[in-house]
């Protein structure tokens, strides 16, 4: 009975549950705000009163070439903003979840590493060694490559972090500089031997843009992404269990390894994803989740749809000042939730300094 009040006590309720509606229902808000910031901004003069008008009356009332920089360019960035956000803020959380670490990120401990490896090699080998691959699979490949490279070093680090149950912070975060350097070194030996044209192009794309979106980039992703977002009512209650220690939950009736596999492959898909797809994007997966625990609690019912809200918005307006503070030219989005993010991270672990953190 004590586990089970204890469970109890992690999840929202009285008072608390009103609280993260409250919040979940206000980040679902905020992110459509933002994408209707993201749509409507930008250096091309097609404002707020297009999109309106494009909504309400139908793409033949509004010109040609706003009807082109809506259709072609705006709408499906700002899709593939609110898809990635969404997918790195949720694969952060599980993944602070499945290792009970508020430190733990896929960007941070090797796992996007480990995907950006195996994107620059097939962006490096794609017309050649990769060739007959690339023309069976088509845009799936690099998507395919970016998941499975995630997932050799989730695992890995997994094996490396946790022993008897537990998972130790300081290997943790040494294991993921280890595995990340060891990517590094296999990236850098991929651009050594890169074309000029394909330097450039990886060096924009280590940064993170959403500026290559198009229809074809998002279906690509999108089964990666929906496995994540399916799983969120299936892990929440393990999830939670989790804190409690893997014994525990697994006394309590959580399948502790299968969660542990499903988990580890979402956190995978939709880091091998969003780096197929963008680039390295930081931060999102660590600050998202933690300023959403702060508000309503550690219980994964609400945190990780509010956070998958929260992640969407923040990177639709991480994207819309990047693209408007040096308009018309274009920051990456990397730098802008970098300046954003890395105050906040400081923050947590100052937070943290004077006491353990959760799974140490």
């Amino acid at each position: 009975m004590t586990e089970v009040a204890a469970l109890r006590r992690l999840r929202p309720s009285g008072d608390r549950t009103g609280r993260a509606l409250a919040v979940t229902a206000g980040t679902l808000l905020l992110a459509l705000a933002a994408g209707v910031l993201s749509v409507s901004s930008g250096p091309t003069g097609v404002g707020l009163g297009d999109l309106l008008t494009y909504l309400t009356e139908g793409a033949a009332a509004v010109g040609d070439r706003e009807r082109l920089v809506l259709e072609a360019i705006r709408l499906p960035r700002a899709m593939l903003g609110a898809l990635v956000g969404a997918a790195l803020a949720v694969s952060g959380a599980m993944m602070q979840g499945l290792f009970r670490n508020p430190l733990a990120d896929p960007g941070l401990v090797g796992v996007s590493s480990g995907a950006a490896t195996a994107a620059v090699v097939v962006i490096v080998l794609g017309a050649g060694v990769l060739g007959p691959l690339a023309a069976l699979l088509g845009v799936h490949l690099l998507p395919i490559a970016a998941f499975l490279g995630a997932l050799v070093n989730t695992l890995v680090l997994y094996r490396l972090a946790t022993a008897k149950g537990r998972t130790s912070t300081a290997t943790l975060v040494l294991a993921g500089i280890a595995v990340g350097a060891l990517s590094g070194a296999v990236t850098g030996l991929m651009v050594f031997g890169a074309s000029d044209a394909q330097l450039r192009d990886f060096t924009f794309w280590s940064l993170g843009s959403l500026g290559g979106a198009t229809p074809a980039r998002i279906l690509a992703i999108l089964p990666f992404i929906a496995v994540v977002f399916l799983a969120i009512p299936f892990v929440a209650r393990g999830l939670d269990a989790l804190v409690l220690g893997e014994a525990e939950a697994h006394h309590m009736g959580v399948p502790v390894q299968t969660l542990k596999r499903v988990v580890i492959v979402c956190v995978a898909a939709a880091s091998g994803a969003t780096v197929a797809v963008t680039g390295t994007i930081g931060f999102v997966g660590i600050v998202v989740p933690h300023l959403i625990r702060l508000a309503i609690g550690p219980g994964h019912r609400f945190l990780l749809p509010a956070s998958a809200f929260a992640g969407a918005a923040l990177l639709l307006l991480a994207d819309t000042a990047a693209r408007l503070v040096v308009a018309p030219a274009e920051l990456p989005i990397g730098i802008v939730t970098a300046l954003f993010g890395a105050p906040v991270f400081l923050a947590i672990l100052i937070n943290h300094r004077n006491g353990p953190l959760s799974g140490e």
